[in-house]
């Protein structure tokens, strides 16, 4: 069985882009958020408890209303936890199975919400991407078409980075002043050893 590594870091700190280049390496990425919403668009136990539990609006066309749903959970911790309850342990489980079938010498998971989730327990080691919150603010902005207020209330959902890094066995630091490529081939051959 493949080490299991986790890959970590708050909204707009780069996981996805760190995660692209250890796909580059040939080493098998598993995107959990990507996983949750395939989950949630395609599995009749989450499909059914998310309308039970938000309304018919959830879906639309057949397909997970996002908008919809991230107006209420991000706005309501209590929905939130909802949401993660019905949707974790079932994407915990696909990914443990997704895991046991490669046969790399190690595969990387990436969450956002591992340490939020519980979902660190199922990992060998961890890989935590941090920027400072102004640049991430910003990535998100600009990546999600979403005002700063709408960021800074998904960022007070996550747990503080600086105590997310801690808990990390490695940090990349993607502050755009530090080049990532060498921060991942230093970890990968640290891992690969």
């Amino acid at each position: 069985m493949s080490i299991i590594i986790g890959l970590t870091g708050g909204i707009g700190s780069g996981k996805s882009t760190v995660a692209k280049i250890f796909a580059q390496l040939g080493i098998p990425v598993l995107d959990a958020d990507a996983t949750a919403k395939h989950l949630m668009n395609n599995d009749e136990s989450i499909k059914s408890a998310l309308i039970k539990t938000f309304g018919e609006d959830v879906y639309m066309d057949h397909q997970l209303n996002r908008q919809f749903l991230a107006k209420l959970v991000f706005e309501d911790a209590f929905k939130l936890n909802q949401l993660n309850a019905i949707v974790h342990p079932v994407a915990i489980q696909y990914a443990k199975e997704w895991a046991l079938k490669q046969s790399a010498p190690y595969v990387i998971k990436e969450a956002a919400l591992f340490f939020e989730s519980g979902s660190s327990e199922g990992v060998d080691k961890m890989i935590g991407v941090t920027a400072p919150k102004h640049i991430r603010i910003q990535r998100v902005m600009q990546r999600d078409a979403i005002s700063r207020d709408e960021v800074i209330k998904r960022m007070d959902h996550q747990l503080d980075d600086s105590l997310k890094m801690k808990l990390c066995d490695w940090v990349i630091q993607n502050d755009e002043m530090h080049l990532l490529i060498p921060q991942v081939l230093a970890i990968h051959q640290e891992i690969s050893k």
